[in-house]
């Protein structure tokens, strides 16, 4: 009946309203299943797990990590806190909620949406608990962690993808981006323009001993460290059209450059090399450039790194017709 309710016509969607739509009667049931009763929603979603992957799984899928919110005000209301709201374009009262959506051939299937709480209410237990907040829930988590959690919890379900997909607010995290790697997966992240990297070529090595003082604890690399801007501000940029949009072709120039990764243990004022990875440039025609960092292997082709690049916007499609037809 809840269902029904939030898939049917009018527009306000709390319990009250929503009940004297589909089922006058049974106001106390429909209240006391939303508000009050407990239940494990982790059978329903292997079920849904299950038959995401059977409509659009598999090595051509794509698994995209993303934050969307919720516009809220109200104290009583779970993970309401200033926070930064895309629908606004700034930080206002809101719910955020971290999602992953599976997608192929721009068909998103919503697979996972959870709750992030932030500090503000995991450092007040009482809080929580007065709207219900579960004791197992009340750990402060990230919403790195929460996402990689939710990407194991989908593996063992046994949801399979070609490669997982994020935005900057994911790809400026070191440890997300390995821990990625470590799973074994194929992963294209946005990154800020002043991540470092290093040359592809670039070597590591320990210097000779000073003649005075304490040895050196840490290897040199062979070449200094360069922001992404700045390295691809000489590359090739080609055009390539990655889909037929409702106003025709989308198009823009992209380069790509093999580097590897300034993440690996901190020296002083830099990071030593770490992932070999492609560092790769999307130039738009409204003069706006944006980097990516993708550990795709080194003989893909820039327009296979396009693609796997563009296609998350199907989460954003995902997200928008959720919040207008539920």
């Amino acid at each position: 009946m809840y269902v029904r309710g939030l898939l049917g016509p009018g527009d306000r969607k709390s319990v009250e309203p929503l009940v004297a739509r589909v089922a006058p009667a049974d106001y106390e049931q429909v209240h006391h299943f939303v508000c009050t009763s407990r239940w494990d929603p982790a059978p329903l979603e292997r079920v849904l797990a299950g038959k995401a992957e059977a409509l659009v799984g598999g090595p051509d899928a794509v698994l995209i990590i993303d934050d969307t919110a919720l516009l809220k005000q109200g104290r009583r209301s779970v993970g309401v806190a200033r926070q930064y709201a895309g629908a606004a374009g700034k930080t206002t009262n809101c719910q955020t909620l971290v999602s992953l959506t599976l997608a192929r051939d721009e068909v998103p299937v919503g697979v996972a949406l959870r709750l992030f709480l932030p500090a503000e209410w995991t450092d007040d237990p009482a809080r929580c608990r007065a709207v219900g907040v579960p004791d197992e829930c009340l750990a402060y988590r990230t919403k790195l962690e929460i996402a990689l959690a939710e990407v194991d919890r989908l593996r063992a379900a046994g949801v399979t993808w070609g490669c997982v997909l994020a935005d900057a607010g994911y790809g400026v995290s070191a440890s997300f981006r390995q821990a990625l790697s470590a799973r074994g997966l194929t992963w294209a992240v946005g990154i800020p323009r002043i991540q470092k990297v290093y040359p592809a070529d670039v070597t590591s090595a320990m210097p000779a001993p000073p003649p005075r003082g304490r040895p050196y604890r840490h290897p040199v690399p062979s070449a200094p460290s360069t922001p992404a801007e700045q390295v691809l501000a000489g590359a090739r940029w080609r055009r390539l059209t990655w889909r037929v949009g409702t106003k025709g072709p989308l198009s823009a120039r992209f380069a790509a450059v093999r580097v590897v990764v300034a993440d690996g243990p901190p020296n002083g004022s830099q990071h030593l090399p770490g992932e070999a990875a492609w560092l790769v440039g999307e130039w738009r025609d409204t003069g706006e450039r944006t980097y990516y960092l993708t550990n795709h292997p080194p003989r893909a082709p820039l327009r296979a790194l396009a693609a796997a690049i563009k296609a998350r916007w199907s989460c954003e499609q995902a997200h928008q017709q959720l919040k207008e037809e539920l």
